[in-house]
């Protein structure tokens, strides 16, 4: 009996635990003198082992790039500059055209139909015109007692479709070239000193190569004329021209000289001479 105790009583004894762990199991380790985990401050403020919301993620904008120019987009076209096109222009209205009453009185029937041309008047009659000669011919201090350019000018102004002036120029083609550009620009006749200054014709448009007002260069193609004397023309000079008729340099030149005469001064050198308006 009492061998069986001492047995119960040793098996008891060998349950019980050593003081020292068995090698092969680990201690469990704990973090020495600190509260627990739960309930430590994270640096960031948020308490650890609360439950956080998921942060939303904020979309990155995507950055428009704008489309790469091509280099012959990224040019300025090149402005294509006006061509020059034909030009024509005349004053003259049916009525204008009036004839001299006397061989004398050309400059008479020249101021007439530069009234006629830029005015609403209609200054056909013969007393209107031995009135105007008279006048043009007061104003042209002139030895022989006619009317010159110098009076046909100065009466032009007095009638008051100026302002007008006298002028000379070299060559031929130049008196042309101005003849037409002054027309353009003033919408008004021009008055030619033909033969030599001993007559009187009226310019009143012209055709050209281009515009005079649009471009610097061009060519007189045609001319307008109005020679009063029609149709008795001269011996010396040639036929004169139907009224209104559009002649060619050419033409226009045999009869358009140079005036060179010192018999009386006109105040200008010699030179094709153009009773020209002025804007």
């Amino acid at each position: 009996m009492l061998s069986i105790l001492l047995v119960v009583v040793l098996g008891a004894v060998g349950c019980a635990p050593s003081a020292a762990a068995p090698p092969d199991v680990a201690s469990p380790t704990f973090m020495e003198a600190s509260p627990s985990a739960a309930s430590t401050p994270i640096d960031d403020g948020v308490t650890a082992g609360e439950p956080q919301p998921t942060p939303t993620a904020t979309p990155t904008p995507t950055p428009t790039i704008a489309p790469t120019p091509s280099p012959t987009a990224a040019r300025s076209p090149t402005p294509v500059p006006p061509q020059p096109e034909p030009f024509a222009m005349n004053l003259y209205a049916k009525g204008d055209y009036v004839a001299q009453y006397t061989f004398e009185w050309c400059v008479g029937a020249s101021l007439q139909m530069a009234l006629n041309m830029s005015t609403e008047d209609s200054r056909t009659s013969r007393a209107d015109q031995e009135r105007l000669w008279e006048m043009a011919r007061d104003r042209s201090f002139s030895p022989f007692g006619g009317a010159n350019p110098r009076g046909w000018t100065a009466a032009l102004n007095d009638l008051g479709i100026g302002p007008y002036r006298l002028v000379s120029l070299p060559t031929f083609e130049e008196a042309v070239e101005l003849a037409a550009e002054s027309i353009r620009a003033t919408r008004r006749p021009v008055g030619l000193v033909m033969w030599r200054g001993r007559h009187a014709w009226v310019m009143s448009g012209f055709e050209s190569t281009a515009d005079p007002r649009r471009f610097e260069k061009f060519d007189v193609t045609g001319i307008r004329v109005h020679d009063p004397l029609y149709p008795h023309g001269s011996s010396v000079w040639g036929a004169s021209p139907k009224p209104n008729s559009l002649v060619t340099p050419k033409t226009l030149a045999k009869q358009f000289v140079l005036r060179d005469s010192t018999r009386v001064n006109l105040g200008v050198p010699p030179g094709y001479l153009l009773v020209l308006p002025v804007a």
